[in-house]
């Protein structure tokens, strides 16, 4: 576990825009250095649709992925994974082996809902 971060300004937390997205289409990645999916994740007509590198290979199938709805940062700039240009962070949570849960939500939401 990482120790937790320093206190930031709750105007500091409104600057990261996270929002809700639906995995269009899951694919393999296999050009990545550690086991990993390509996403194209829908954030609806504001955001549109974006595409995010995600390292959760161990716990979910790519038939699993598709039409879950995913958490993701939708506001960092766009970066280089390999051959891929990943354009959203997909938020997850380590499990007791440090592998990647996603965060996701218990009931349906609107697509491209931003997190309060």
């Amino acid at each position: 576990m990482t120790a937790p971060a320093p206190q930031i300004a709750f105007d500091d937390f409104l600057k990261v825009d996270i929002r809700i997205g639906r995995v269009m289409k899951a694919e393999p990645f296999p050009q990545a250095r550690k086991p990993a999916y390509k996403l194209t994740l829908d954030f609806g007509p504001e955001i549109g649709t974006k595409r995010s590198s995600a390292q959760i290979t161990r716990h979910y199938t790519l038939e699993q992925l598709e039409g879950r709805l995913v958490a993701a940062v939708v506001n960092f700039p766009p970066r280089q994974i390999g051959p891929f240009m990943s354009e959203v962070l997909t938020l997850g949570f380590p499990d007791a082996d440090g592998e990647v849960v996603l965060v996701g939500v218990d009931r349906d939401a609107v697509v491209g809902g931003r997190l309060f």
